[in-house]
């Protein structure tokens, strides 16, 4: 069950309704959602191992701010992640 921090946050500005079985929206969350978000995300992770698998593919696969933390708290949940794995980088510079 969400809460409003999820259907509030700031990172859905280009969407009308909060869809979490979209890869892209959770990826449009971990990237520019706010710490209620995040830790609604978090919470509703805890119950839930397939949202946690899907965190942790997109954060394995997409360049976003603070992949490590993700990575922990995924880790902190009881999966097992590699945490020295290398994160993705934007390749923008070339």
């Amino acid at each position: 069950m969400t809460t409003s921090a999820l259907r509030r946050s700031r990172a859905l500005w280009n969407r009308s309704t909060l869809n979490l079985d979209s890869d892209e929206t959770l990826a449009q969350i971990l990237e520019r959602g706010e710490l209620p978000a995040w830790r609604e995300l978090y919470r509703l992770a805890t119950d839930d191992p397939q949202l946690r698998a899907r965190i942790l593919r997109i954060v394995d696969r997409v360049p976003l701010p603070f992949p490590r933390f993700w990575r922990a708290a995924i880790a902190a949940l009881g999966e097992t992640v590699d945490l020295a794995a290398p994160v993705p980088h934007d390749d923008l510079d070339g």
